[in-house]
This record gives C-alpha cells, structure tokens and sequence, in this order.
C-alpha cells in the first residue's frame, strides 16, 4: 500500500479531496489509542498464525514489525500523518512499509469497525481503574480529616439557613458517601466494559476459522460480545463513563461549592492553604478559592460531554456509522477533566484549616436546638404537632425579646407550656444536641466513630 492509496481505495476512481481527508481524519486525537491498537493487533496476528490462517513466520515479523512501531512511538520518533486518517491505518500504514506486503494479513478477518471497539475497551480499562484508584485517594483523604477533626463542631443547613448542630466528621463522611458511590458506578462501569468485541468485524462477523477465545484470553478479557452487530455499534460504556464522570464532578462540586462559602470572610470557617489559592492581580489583600471554583465550573464541561455523547448516538442506525468517531474527544475530555480534578481536590482536602472556635460558636446560633426542645416534649407525653407549634412560639418570643433558648426562665418556659421541668437546659447544649442523634447514620459522637471503623474495616 503506497502512502497516497487507501486501504479502502480499490473501489474508487479519484482520489480523496484534500478538504475530506482533513475533516475526516481522526489521527490528531485518537493517537491516544496507539499502544492499545498495538496490542490488540499483536493479540490479533498470534490468533491469526495459531489457526493456520497465516503462516508462523509471517507472524513473527508482524509481531516484530508492531514492537519496533511501538518502541518509536513511546520514543515520539512516529508520524502520525494526516493522510493515514486514524490511528488504524497508521499502524497499518508504517507496518507495510517496514516488513512489506505481509503487513496487509494482519487485517485479515477484522474490521476497523471492531478494531475501534476493542481499543476503545482496552483504553478505557486502564482509565476507569486509574479513576477509581484517584476516588480511593480522596476518600481516604476524608476519613482521615474525618477523624482528625471528631471533635469539631459546626451548624448543619438546610435551605442554607442554619438547621442543626453536628459534627465536622459527620458532614465530611456525607461526601465519603457520595464518592463510594461514585466508586461503585466505576467498578460496575470496568465489568461492563470489559467485554471483547474482535472478531465481530464490519458488523456480521467474519468467514474466516478465528478464535474469539484466544483472543479474550491474551487480552484479559473474561468474556466477550455475543452479537456482531451491537458489538461494532455499542458505546453504552463510553456514555456510561461519562455519566459516572458527570455524578463524580457534581459531588466535587458541591463540596467546592461549600468550601468557596466557607473560606469567606462572612463565615470564616476554612482557610485552604496558600499553595491552592491564587490572589488578585489588582487587591493584595485578596486568596482566593481558585481551585474549587476550576473544579465547580469543569463540571459543567463534563456535563457537556454527556450531552454530546449522547445526542451522537441518539439517532444512529443499525450498526457502525462515522458519526461514532465523536465519541473520542469527549470521552478523552472528560477524563482527563475528572482524573485531573479528583487528584488536585485529594491534595487540596489534605490542606485544610478549619476554624473551630468560630464553627462552634455559630453552630449553637440560629435557634439549632430547638427541634431538641420539641423532641423533649415529645418524650414527656405532647403529640410532636403540638410539641411543634409551642417551640415555634418559643421561639418567635425570643426573636422579638433578642433572647437565646438556653437565656429563658423556667417561667418563660411555662408560659408556654406547663409541662417544662429544669431537665430541659440539659437538652439545649449543642453538645447534647448532637450526642442525642444516636442512632446508626446520625452525627452523635459514637456513631460517627462507628462508621469510621466500618469504612476502615471495609478497606483492609
């Protein structure tokens, strides 16, 4: 095959416009894919000589040929010329023009639309474990926080408007929990994705005596597809990727999200260290949270991805059609996205400094034990709709008196309701407060302990 002729070209009469090559043309990104093509093709060409299809010499110097195309890329000393359209034709392309026309036969019973497929799944192998091991990283970084800061306390939101008091520990494992489900998805995503699909060629399968088996097992792969045509139009993984990807980066952005809040001087509760802050080109005063704000607006990015993904494949045909090109460069975006956020936001959670003075101090603000107060009624025998109501005149009384809860008499207590007794101050710390939650998923001292053992159990 001659650098100017394609491996497709027998069929035409004129050559490909210069302006198609380049608008066709993958090679620029799917370049990415050049090792695993390599092993695929070796995998491939041993198949082919084991079942006689080609001779043993004639694999020895395919194999040969693709280990010194390998070495040169790995070295960068490979071209990777438009004209050879995708990284495919590359591979093929140099092969023939090291070790000549017996280059062509590694071709032989496969398609480049199952090619794609199977360099697509042994990538993308590689990235969700190199994911999953970069979400392992930032779950340990909270459950390490986790325990360094049990003590800490600090108001709990809802609506943004000051809840309840709980602990620090508590609300750091709320995000664990998120990020174990994020891992979760990954892990299930890596089974589904691990399915071989050579052999399934243009989308019918081949006539030629190949052994899918073989291949499966020099490729790790513990199973492979069972329909040619879904095999060569499939990128459910891909979406699915990215769909996982979309849920990881929306967690990491709500926890940015509450750490931009927090590092304001209107709360004052974190201050992230300086080596993951940048300042002002004009305000010297200024440290801002420039890296969880990256991370906050790169979700939107990945969010984009998915969209696109899925809008490619929303419309397609049975089986492969081109439009399936699109699918690498939002796949590849967003893992590069979400692989460089989770490293960055691991090592930025590792250098927090939370202000605990302030934490507490506004954690016992805002009327935080009143649902405790209701809750103490309810024990003595009121109906909690009733409890309700005599707490929230409780507590009307006390903004318009600018009194706290604990500040009350135990006559202004009666006022209200008779039943009150002086036990009633002992449930208005915002210690007893979080210690009453005790109960499995609640903030009480013990039980975040609880977890903390379970979470480090689970890991060894």
């Amino acid at each position: 095959m001659t650098k100017d002729k394609k491996p497709w070209g027998g069929r035409f009469t004129e050559p490909t416009d210069r302006q198609v090559e380049e608008f066709t043309a993958s090679i620029d990104f799917d370049k990415r894919l050049y090792r695993y093509d390599i092993d695929g093709s070796i995998a491939h060409c041993r198949m082919l000589a084991r079942q006689g299809i080609i001779s043993k010499e004639e694999e020895n110097k395919i194999v040969s040929g693709l280990k010194d195309i390998l070495e040169d890329m790995e070295m960068g000393n490979f071209d990777y010329s438009i004209d050879c359209e995708d990284i495919h034709m590359a591979v093929e392309r140099s092969l023939m023009g090291r070790i000549g026309d017996v280059g062509g036969k590694l071709h032989t019973g496969r398609s480049r639309n199952d090619q794609v497929s199977l360099d697509m799944r042994l990538y993308m192998r590689d990235e969700i474990l190199r994911t999953i091991d970069l979400v392992k990283t930032l779950k340990s970084s909270l459950v390490s926080l986790a325990k360094n800061e049990i003590d800490t306390v600090m108001p709990g939101y809802t609506h943004l408007q000051r809840a309840q008091p709980v602990l620090l520990s508590h609300y750091l494992l709320a995000y664990w929990e998120m990020f174990n489900r994020d891992h979760s998805r990954l892990t299930e995503c890596y089974q589904r994705t691990n399915i071989m699909p050579l052999g399934s060629a243009a989308l019918a399968g081949t006539g030629l005596s190949i052994d899918r088996d073989y291949v499966s097992e020099c490729l790790a792969f513990p199973s492979m597809t069972k329909n040619s045509m879904d095999a060569v139009s499939d990128r459910d993984f891909v979406a699915e990727f990215i769909f996982d990807a979309s849920l990881l980066m929306m967690h990491m952005s709500r926890f940015c999200e509450d750490l931009i809040i927090w590092t304001s001087e209107e709360y004052g509760f974190v201050e992230i260290s300086d080596a993951f802050t940048t300042g002002s080109s004009i305000m010297p005063q200024k440290k801002n949270p420039d890296v969880a704000e990256l991370i906050r607006g790169k979700t939107g990015r990945v969010y984009g991805n998915l969209v696109a993904i899925l809008t490619v494949l929303k419309g397609l045909p049975m089986a492969y059609d081109r439009d399936l090109q699109e699918d690498k460069e939002p796949l590849f975006d967003t893992i590069d996205t979400v692989q460089g956020s989770v490293h960055i936001l691991s090592e930025m959670t590792k250098n927090l400094c939370f202000n605990k003075l302030r934490m507490s101090e506004e954690a016992a603000k805002g009327f935080s034990t009143a649902t405790d107060v209701a809750e103490y009624l309810v024990m003595h025998g009121v109906s909690f709709r009733d409890a309700h109501e005599i707490v929230g005149r409780l507590v009307r009384y006390c903004i318009e008196k600018d009194k706290a809860l604990p500040s009350l008499t135990m006559e202004e207590f009666r006022h209200f309701y008779e039943g009150f007794r002086e036990d009633v101050y002992d449930r208005l710390t915002v210690e007893s407060s979080i210690n009453a939650r005790n109960i499995p998923g609640g903030t009480s001292k013990e039980m975040v302990l609880r977890r903390i053992v379970e979470i480090e159990e689970k890991k060894n």
